[in-house]
């Protein structure tokens, strides 16, 4: 079976301590509650989670949605954005099937990122080799007035989206676009086509702007 692996990308930093931290919690909690209920990505969606402070950790390793158990987490330390990013490509090199040419490998990976403040290590180096990996949509979610949305533009090109505030509304918003997000690409690949654009995906809800480029 064809997969469709998700990463998702986590800022645990202690800015997001308190509510925007509990937001997260009850965002993957709905995440999952709702992919359940979808019979295309309780088949082809399979969910990763990598959280970044001091240092990136992917805390659930690519996991069938029936499987999956969101994370407990807590927020501290830095913002190692670079550091989630290096762990993104090593872990989808480790874990997503390449074709051959008497089959078909999993489909591109999703990857949905969300911070809510400026890189504190080094990201030069680890764009440049997350743009030369094979993804199948690249979103980035700026959460809150403190972030460096020139940094995820490098990243999602067109796909960044903006959070005007760390609350719990906004914050459930973005895992409310997520999870349809999901689903449209799993009805999209169960009808045999391949991960498409970000045109294709759901339109964000009104607690969320498209950046433009």
């Amino acid at each position: 079976m064809r997969r469709l692996p998700i990463y998702l990308l986590i800022d645990v930093s202690g800015s997001m301590y308190g509510e925007p931290i509990e937001a997260v919690k009850n965002g993957m909690q709905l995440l999952h509650s709702t992919l359940r209920k979808d019979p295309q990505a309780l088949e082809k969606a399979f969910l990763s989670v990598i959280t970044f402070g001091d240092r990136a950790n992917q805390t659930v390793p690519l996991t069938e949605v029936a499987a999956f158990k969101p994370p407990q987490i807590s927020a501290g330390g830095g913002t190692s954005l670079g550091a989630a990013l290096k762990s993104v490509v090593e872990a989808a090199g480790r874990e997503v099937a390449k074709g051959t040419a008497e089959e078909k490998g999993d489909y591109k990976p999703l990857v949905f990122l969300m911070t809510d403040g400026e890189p504190t290590d080094s990201i030069d180096k680890p764009i440049e080799d997350f743009k030369k990996a094979s993804w199948g949509v690249v979103v980035a979610c700026a959460a809150g007035s403190h972030v460096n949305t020139s940094v995820l533009q490098k990243i999602a090109g067109g796909n960044v989206l903006k959070l005007d505030t760390c609350d719990s509304n906004s914050i459930g918003a973005f895992f409310k676009f997520v999870s349809s997000s999901i689903a449209a690409v799993s009805k999209k690949v169960d009808s045999g086509s391949d991960s498409g654009a970000f045109s294709e995906l759901p339109p964000p809800p009104p607690e969320i702007s498209l950046l433009k480029p």
